[in-house]
């Protein structure tokens, strides 16, 4: 009997050694379930919690200005330093298997080399490389360089918005690069924010639609060689800041947040995203990084996001040395691990404490396996483990290629929004021969937009260079302002005033400056947050001094966020607003003026006159403007979804299938759109919805759809809607999510303005 059992131990014992020597993490064909837990089982506590922390790249790190403090470095959103650890100290690190995530790593090189080191600690996890491929993997060089996401947002295009992640996700895997920080689904409402131009603008349902194109486009299944892992951002209030600066408090009622600011990050993990970022700011009192309703009651039990959630820049420590809820680091660690936080970025004492932490029994080590589990799966998935390197032969072959660059053009003109045409557009090279080019973005890779690096010169139209190359007849008198709206040179713009009185015809490109590699001279961008939303420095002057000449004067805009030109809408006779538009900008910009492309686009934003109007949005409760300013006007510069065409249209024929439905019923609506011009155009037809009665205070208007229509001259089409709903529903005063019984209000137009809407009610019985 003896002889049997330890016969039977010897065979299970050995069955256990072979198990335990058979990698199931290194086999593809296991299930990623199987996989994640044989690995988990082989890791020491220290290479768990490396798998939770962000490290900067090393490249990046040697950018760090020397003279910067570490006191300086807490309120600072660019710059990293490990004081006292060397670059060789986390090379040793990633060699022993303890950093498992990088950001900021802007070559193939260098991420292959980081990658190598990896390899050489005995589990060889592979590193997982974030970058904020914002508008392409525009932060890294030599990449396709779309236009921002207000841009995008400009051209109610969905399609638009799956093509350019698919096409960025291919570029990002040439690169090595596999997780991206983006979409930004904030939704915007104070312009003084300098992050508005990172958005998709001010409406939680055109958010939440870009939003969800844009992660299946970078995710596609999550199981090639050519699928990134999307990050919505930032969790949330951020957007909506009490004094508009980043980072700064919110204070938002239930009601907001669960009717604006939630819908887009709901749909965003109902499609699938697998990470998440932290916002920056505390949201009523506690700050998001601790914040346990957001990330565990909202995101893991009510909406069952089984991703991983990410800390944003050193948000964590500031819980200590910012929001003082937490005594030290550490501690800050601990209340944001503790309220479902998985990953930390970025820092060098977060291994070493987090460690300390559980083996002091505070933290339980089974809390640090929910983590690692969420982090490995998504490495899995991506294929990392099977291809952790990229091939430097075949990149460019992916990056900058014909069909991406051709997207980068499209996307450009569809998102161009002409705010103001009063006869003079288009131009004729026939007419005005001698055209005077002139202000801080005419010439400037500035349109490339915030979250670029300098890309090569041959890879970027500007302004300038897109009117010469669209019409080569003309004569164009460039006055340079130079690149810096904050110390412009008086002699400048009094040189640009006398050479407009020579030209037939003059073009001021103003706006912002946002190029990341002149941090302290950006006026627009991350924590470039305005108290004013006028043009910065001597810019307005010019402006002025030009139009003096007498000769017709266009304004073309290039911002990332709404700038109240109110002078410009009543003086002069063109506006263009090109927002951010990417490598052909320029170009793009340039057919738009010339007339070889019909604008199309609408705006995503409300743009007030002044700062003083704020909050300036069109989805405001009836009493907002119960009583009127005095003296200043009430209304917006420019309503949400206005834009204007060489063409005209016209609708008519609003019609309801029904009037009256019941709690299972919908809407079908039509109306007939016409080009009522003679030119081809592409119309964005947009509709809305009020509840005219309700328990609670609704909008008085919200879009719950919209199409964009191609129109060739004298065309007419029947578009179609239907009205869900789910489109109807609202939180009644006990925070029940429901349909009321009585009227609702469809309005169907052009532009949110009441003016350019057609109307008809059904009831819900």
């Amino acid at each position: 009997m003896k002889k049997t059992l330890l016969v039977l131990m010897l065979v299970i014992t050995s069955s256990f050694s072979n198990e335990n020597k058979r990698e199931i993490y290194k086999d593809a064909s296991a299930p990623v379930k199987d996989r994640v837990e044989d690995l988990l089982r082989r890791m020491t506590l220290e290479e768990k919690v490396g798998q939770m922390n962000l490290f900067v790249g090393f490249e990046y790190l040697k950018t760090t200005k020397p003279w910067l403090t570490v006191e300086q470095l807490k309120n600072n959103s660019t710059n990293a330093l490990y004081p006292g650890i060397t670059i060789e100290d986390i090379a040793k690190w990633t060699e022993d298997g303890k950093i498992g995530s990088y950001l900021h790593v802007q070559t193939l090189k260098e991420a292959n080399y980081l990658q190598s080191l990896v390899m050489k600690s005995i589990l060889q996890i592979p590193i997982i490389f974030g970058i904020d491929a914002i508008h392409g993997n525009a932060n890294a060089p030599d990449n396709t360089v779309y236009p921002t996401n207000i841009g995008l947002a400009s051209s109610f295009d969905l399609d638009m918005a799956y093509k350019i992640a698919r096409q960025t996700a291919k570029e990002m895997r040439a690169m090595n690069m596999h997780w991206t920080f983006n979409p930004n689904l904030e939704v915007a409402r104070d312009p003084r924010w300098g992050r508005v131009g990172e958005t998709f603008g001010e409406d939680p349902y055109l958010v939440s639609l870009m939003g969800v194109q844009t992660i299946k486009g970078y995710q596609g299944k999550l199981n090639s060689g050519n699928d990134v892992l999307a990050c919505i951002k930032h969790f949330v209030g951020g957007s909506e800041p009490i004094n508009g600066t980043n980072g700064a408090p919110a204070d938002l009622s239930e009601r907001t947040l669960r009717e604006v600011f939630f819908p887009p990050f709901k749909a965003g993990v109902k499609v699938g995203t697998m990470s998440l970022m932290i916002a920056q700011n505390e949201l009523n009192g506690i700050p998001c990084h601790s914040n346990e309703w957001l990330m565990q009651d909202i995101l893991r039990k009510e909406w069952k996001f089984p991703g991983f959630v990410v800390s944003d820049w050193m948000d964590i420590e500031h819980m200590s040395d910012l929001h003082a809820t937490a005594d030290d680091i550490k501690e800050a660690f601990y209340q944001s691990i503790m309220a479902g936080m998985d990953m930390h970025m970025h820092g060098d004492h977060w291994n070493e404490y987090v460690v300390e932490l559980v083996k002091d029994g505070r933290i339980p080590e089974s809390r640090i396996d929910e983590s690692v589990r969420r982090i490995l799966e998504v490495k899995f998935r991506l294929g990392l483990f099977e291809q952790p390197f990229a091939d430097e032969n075949q990149s460019l072959k992916i990056r900058l290629c014909d069909e991406h660059r051709a997207t980068a053009l499209e996307a450009a003109r569809n998102g161009i929004v002409l705010l103001k045409n009063n006869g003079v557009l288009p131009l004729s090279q026939d007419k005005y021969k001698k055209v005077l080019v002139t202000g801080i973005n005419a010439n400037d890779m500035n349109i490339l937009g915030d979250w670029s690096v300098v890309q090569k010169e041959e890879n970027v139209i500007t302004i300038l260079q897109g009117l010469k190359m669209i019409a080569p007849q003309t004569n164009f008198d460039f006055v340079d302002q130079g690149w810096d709206p904050r110390n412009m040179d008086q002699k400048k713009v009094d040189e640009a005033a006398d050479k407009a009185k020579d030209a037939d015809l003059n073009i001021v490109v103003a706006g912002e400056y946002m190029m990341r590699f002149r941090w302290e001279s950006r006026t627009g961008g991350e924590d470039m947050d305005r108290s004013d939303i006028d043009l910065v420095g001597l810019q307005n002057e010019l402006i002025k001094k030009v139009a003096a000449s007498g000769k017709p004067t266009i304004l073309i805009l290039v911002n990332g966020r709404q700038l109240g030109v109110e002078w410009a809408a009543e003086n002069l006779p063109a506006i263009v607003e090109a927002w951010e538009p990417g490598m052909y900008g320029g170009q793009a910009v340039a057919e738009i003026i010339y007339g070889k492309v019909n604008p199309s686009a609408k705006l995503p934003v409300t743009i007030p006159r002044s700062v003083g109007q704020l909050q300036m949005i069109y989805n405001h409760k009836p009493s907002q403007y119960f009583h009127p300013y005095v003296v200043k006007p009430s209304t917006p510069l420019y309503p949400f979804g206005f834009g204007l065409s060489y063409t005209t249209y016209k609708y008519n024929d609003l019609k309801l299938n029904k009037t009256k439905i019941g709690k299972n019923g919908n809407v079908k609506v039509s109306v007939r759109v016409a080009n009522t011009g003679n030119r081809d155009g592409v119309e964005i037809v947009q509709l809305y919805i009020r509840d005219k009665f309700s328990c609670v205070t609704r909008p008085v208007k919200e879009l719950k759809d919209f199409a964009r229509v191609a129109l060739k001259a004298g065309e007419s089409k029947v578009v179609n809607f239907t009205v869900t709903l789910d489109k109807l529903a609202f939180y009644d005063k006990k925070m029940n999510w429901q349909v009321e019984l009585g009227e609702f209000i469809v309005m169907v137009g052009a532009s949110s303005d009441d003016s350019a809407l057609l109307k008809q009610s059904f009831w819900v019985q």
